[in-house]
């Protein structure tokens, strides 16, 4: 098994660590292995962006046109008047 040294962690960032596995109850250690796991399985994971998942759901109801792009617009709400 690998071991490794973390240095200069910011206290606060060690107490929420030790909040967080308390939550778990489990050891900060162990808390800390469970945290590196997660993250490590999270890297191998392929990212779908959210429109290709939204146009991959709706492609069996027939849509086959372009969605606009819309990242950095600001919220509106639907209009289902049309």
């Amino acid at each position: 098994m690998a071991q490794f040294v973390v240095r200069q962690l910011e206290d606060a960032v060690k107490a929420r660590l030790q909040q967080r596995a308390k939550r778990h109850g489990r050891s900060m250690e162990e808390e800390v292995r469970q945290i590196l796991r997660s993250a490590a399985r999270e890297e191998q994971r392929t990212v779908v962006n959210l429109g290709t998942r939204i146009a991959a759901r709706f492609k069996k109801a027939g849509l086959t046109d372009d969605l606009p792009e819309l990242r950095g617009e600001p919220a509106r709400p639907a209009d289902f008047a049309r």
